[in-house]
């Protein structure tokens, strides 16, 4: 299926430890560049969002964003005690307490030991994991429009395709009375001159002015490119580079049939020609 390489995908999603979202665009590159931001705390993660990517995208400049916010409530984090090592801290205080006579315990300095009091810190991993699954689930969305956009853009190749075919009927349909009349034409020519050729050597003549204005081979090629460009586009997988290059094939044969061009009705049809395979080649630049 055809894939736009322009498309912009969101994904967020809220869980007891907080928000995260996932924001994908990309616009269209020769080949694939990956550009990815991350909070801090989930730096490690670049290689497995790049390679994820890289996996999924073949062409295209691709922005990859990550925002991420620790729900208020998970930040205030449960505190757990040592009961067993305040206990022997308690018991050492007390026999110093005994033995030089000191003053009482202060609580809160056994709880300042280190040890004594703890934090629970949220599990990084866990959050890791189920960002990157949203990650997935944003690329799945990011394919998806490109697809979409894809179709568009197919669709609008294949009605340049179609009245590239129209315009190659129309030169095939004026090329024997084109060649008829340069044949007329010649001979009128020679006449004004005073100049009388056998049969043979008048036929060499005209065959010669008919292999110079006759355009069949270069109408051949262009409707052969038009079935490869048919074909091309059926194919799933990435296929802008086939088309960038049977762009380049269709403007071959358009200028020649230019060039060769003696009759205003085919040089109309082949200025058509060039300007259909322009938008052709416009809209080929988008797709992946």
């Amino acid at each position: 299926m055809i894939s736009s390489m322009t498309a912009y995908a969101r994904k967020e999603a809220n869980q007891p430890w907080g928000t995260a979202s996932w924001e994908l665009r990309s616009v269209n590159q020769r080949y694939l560049e990956t550009y990815i931001r991350l909070p801090e705390q989930f730096r490690s993660l670049e290689p497995i969002v790049r390679e994820k990517l890289r996996n999924r995208l073949t062409r295209g400049k691709i922005e990859c964003n990550l925002r991420f916010e620790l729900d208020p409530s998970a930040q205030h984090q449960e505190l757990s005690l040592n009961k067993e090592l305040a206990k022997q801290i308690i018991n050492a205080a007390s026999w110093i307490q005994t033995e030089q006579d000191t003053a009482q315990i202060n609580p809160i300095d056994v709880l300042r030991w280190p040890g004594v009091m703890s934090a629970k810190e949220q599990n990084l991993d866990t959050i890791s994991q189920e960002i990157l699954a949203l990650l997935d689930t944003a690329i799945d969305e990011f394919i998806a429009v490109r697809e979409r956009e894809g179709k568009a853009l197919c669709d609008l190749i294949i009605k340049r395709l179609e009245a590239i075919t129209v315009e190659v009927d129309k030169i095939r349909q004026w090329m024997p009375q084109i060649l008829e009349w340069q044949k007329e034409r010649l001979k009128s020519k020679l006449e004004e001159a005073n100049i009388e050729l056998d049969n043979s050597r008048l036929e060499q003549e005209i065959v010669m002015v008919a292999q110079r204005i006759d355009v069949a081979e270069e109408l051949d090629r262009l409707m052969t490119h038009v079935k490869e460009t048919y074909s091309i586009l059926k194919k799933n997988e990435a296929v802008g580079r086939r088309l960038d290059f049977m762009m380049q094939e269709f403007n071959r044969e358009s200028n020649t049939i230019a060039s060769k061009s003696i009759n205003a009705d085919v040089t109309a049809s082949a200025i058509e020609l060039k300007v259909l395979i322009e938008q052709i080649r416009e809209q080929v630049q988008n797709i992946e």
